[in-house]
Order: C-alpha cells, then structure tokens, then sequence
C-alpha cells in the first residue's frame, strides 16, 4: 500500500462524518436519517475494502506465516473473533481482488484486476466481488478463451455498481452462458443422470436426486400450488412447496389432473351502474357485496377476467357480457418474455405469479398492448396502485422504474438487467 493504513481508514471516516454533516444542513430530520443510512453503507464498503487488502497485504508478505500460522484463514479468524467460513470469505476475496506474490517473490495482477478497482472505489460490497468471482470460476466461464473472459470481468464489474448481488449473479449467468457458444459438449460414455427418491414412512422424511427433466417437471407442478394464500399466510417457502406436494397427490388420485399453470386469470361479477361505466368505472361491487374503492378496481380492470353486469339506474340488469380476458394470451406470453416475470427490479417473483399492469390507465382509456403494459407481482402491482411514489414507464422497449425521492434524491430510473443475447 502506498499510503499508510491508519491515515486510509482515517481518511475514510473523515469523509463519512463530513457527508453526514453536509446532510444534516440540508434536509429534513426524516430525510437526514434516510441519507445517513446511505453515507454508513459507502464508508463500510470503502473501509471493507481497506480490510480486504490489509488482510491481502499480510497474506502477500508472510506476516501470518511468520507468527506461526500455517492458514491465513485460522489466522484471520483469531485476529478478528469470527467464524472461519467469515474468515475464508474475506480472504478468498483478498485473494481475487488484491494483487499477489509469486513463489519466486515476483508480484502478481489480481485475479480480477476491474471488479478490485470498482471496490476500491466503494462502489460494491464484498458480496458483488464474491459474486462475479464465482461467476468466473463455473465451468462455462473455465471454457471461455483468456480475452473473452478477461473482458467478461470488465463487463461484470462495469455493470455491477448498478445491480444487487441476486441480479448481479443471473447477469453473468447469462452474459457467460452467451459468450460460452460452444457448451460443454457431449461425452457418449458419459452415465445417464438417474433418478433417486427415498421416503421414510416412520418420520417422514424425504430425499433424494432428481435429473433436470425431473426437477423442471416438479418445479413447475409445485409453482402451481404453492403461493401465499394471503398476508394472513405466515407459512414459510418450505412449508408451502410442502403442502403443495401433498395437494399435488391427493388432486392427482381425485382426476389426475394438474391445474394449469400461470393459465387462468381472476374471474369475478363486478356489478356496476350504467352511469359510472360510462364516467370509466370509478367504483363497482362484488358478487357478495363488497365494495371495490377506485384504486382496487383500476388493479382489477388491469389484468382479470372479468364478467360485466351492467345495471340501469333502477337497478335492472341491461347486459351481461361474456367472459372475456382482458389481457389475451398471446400478448400475455409476448409481455412475459420480456420482462422474465415481475419488471420491478430486485423482484424475482416468476410470471406465472404476476399480473399485468396498464401503464396508462384502461378506465382513462389506455390501450391493452405490449407497449402500455408491465407484468408485477401482486405486491409491486399494488404498490404503484397505492400512489407509493415510484413511477413505471417504458424506453426503448424495456420497463423502467422511477423510485420516490426519498428512496434516491436524484430520481435514477432503474430497471432489471438485460439478457445479453437480447441487447447486447
């Protein structure tokens, strides 16, 4: 290190305590507690770092190798009082983020030379380094060429700052799997993956190994099944595909048949007068009374398979339509494809789990098609029904999604990570 560790992490903080103060000046109590949140995590990241390479510096000179330490990791973990998987984290990353020392005493290039950069800049947590890291070291990336995949570190980095690590890690899954046109390749004396299943009736439970076609099948039988049924539904992720295991069974000796998946939309009666259709249905009633407010009747109207009772002011019914979807299946799947599920960034919900959104509303006339529509998770779909803040709208084809202010001051729209072979 060029400059002396103590006056770095000295720096640091001096920084940290002059960007609260700066904050302090200017904004609400509400809003300096909100800025401070993100002032504390920029100077826990840049002193992570500084960590990150003193541990690198250590390792590099034999410090713990000369106190008697034949494991960096042991050593780490007695210095610091954590665990040794905590341990072995840290240096793993020192060891892919910092440069090295050859065994002839020559210094060597970090491993990964752009993503150390990018932390060192406090731009990233050690979590996104951990991510691209392991994103480099899959088989798919060991097959890569040394340019193709040295610029695939560049690309990571470059595009890390901008995404949480969960998002970070499917980007390079598939940047990698695009770049790795070739495959794996098939070896024909390569054993066919067999499937295992072991039940054990005196406790109940289950394990076992299940091939790809298996595990894909099962996946989608039990996504069928297994959503919340509700806010009041405290089971956890477990418990439901288990329940919905058992549904699975006992609806399969009932008929033998699987309900689709991701197929049928809500259908509900809503009764509705003639004058408020035709002011663009500001409020309607269920088929057991309950009354819709104007926000929980736009969500519905945005994507629901709706039969329309129309009634005369005396009450009489003047038309029954037919069941129809407002959202049709062809431009179900085109929306699905993409936005691969919940558009809102930081959300993994599936699309067989979302609905579709009309961006400018159907009651103010909004056209249903692919460029007025978003597909969310029932929670992101009722957010922006809630007048929550965020706004969505549409650019160059993709959803972008614009967080309140006092989410981020500047108001950046965000938006999920583009599937490489789709945009480059």
């Amino acid at each position: 290190m060029s400059e002396n560790a103590v006056a770095l992490a000295s720096r640091s903080l001096q920084g940290g305590v002059g960007s609260l103060r700066a904050a302090a000046g200017s904004h609400t109590p509400e809003e300096q507690r909100v800025v401070a949140v993100s002032v504390c995590e920029s100077l826990a990241r840049q002193l992570e770092h500084l960590q990150i390479e003193l541990v690198a510096g250590l390792v590099r000179d034999g410090v713990f190798a000369a106190r008697g330490y034949r494991s960096p990791v042991q050593a780490v973990a007695d210095l610091l009082g954590c665990d040794t998987a905590i341990a072995r984290r840290r240096i793993r990353v020192a060891e892919d983020a910092c440069p090295g020392r050859s065994l002839d005493g020559r210094m060597l290039p970090a491993r990964l030379p752009a993503t150390g950069a990018v932390f060192a800049a406090g731009k990233i947590g050690l979590r996104h380094v951990e991510v691209i890291a392991e994103a480099l070291r899959s088989p798919a990336a060991r097959r890569l060429t040394p340019p193709v995949w040295a610029a695939a570190e560049e690309k990571l980095a470059e595009q890390a700052a901008s995404y949480r690590p969960a998002e970070l890690a499917a980007f390079a899954h598939d940047l990698i799997s695009v770049l790795d046109q070739d495959g794996p390749g098939e070896r024909e004396d390569e054993p066919e993956q067999v499937n295992e299943l072991h039940l054990s009736m005196r406790t109940g439970k289950v394990k076992g190994w299940l091939n790809g076609l298996t595990r894909e099948a099962l996946a989608t039988a039990l996504d069928a099944l297994c959503l919340p049924r509700g806010p009041e539904d405290e089971r956890t992720a477990g418990q439901r595909r288990a329940d919905a295991l058992g549904e699975i069974c006992a609806r399969v000796l009932d008929s033998g048949q699987l309900p689709q998946c991701g197929g049928e939309r809500p259908h509900l009666n809503v009764i509705i007068q003639l004058a408020e259709l035709e002011q663009r249905a500001r409020r309607a009633s269920l088929d057991f009374g309950a009354r819709l407010s104007a926000a929980d009747l736009r969500m519905l109207a945005c994507d629901a398979r709706v039969v329309p009772v129309v009634l005369g002011g005396a009450g009489q019914p003047l038309d029954v339509g037919r069941a129809r979807r407002t959202i049709p299946d062809g431009l179900r799947r085109a929306i699905a494809a993409r936005d691969r599920g919940c558009a809102k960034p930081g959300c993994g919900r599936p699309a067989s789990w979302c609905e579709i959104h009309h961006l400018a509303a159907w009651e103010k006339g909004g056209e249903t098609a692919v460029h007025n529509c978003v597909m969310l998770c029932r929670f992101h779909h009722r957010l922006l029904h809630r007048e929550s803040g965020w706004q969505v709208h549409i650019r160059n084809g993709i959803p972008e999604f614009v967080p309140p202010k006092w989410i981020d001051h500047t108001q950046t729209a965000r938006r999920k990570p583009p599937h490489p072979a789709l945009h480059g």
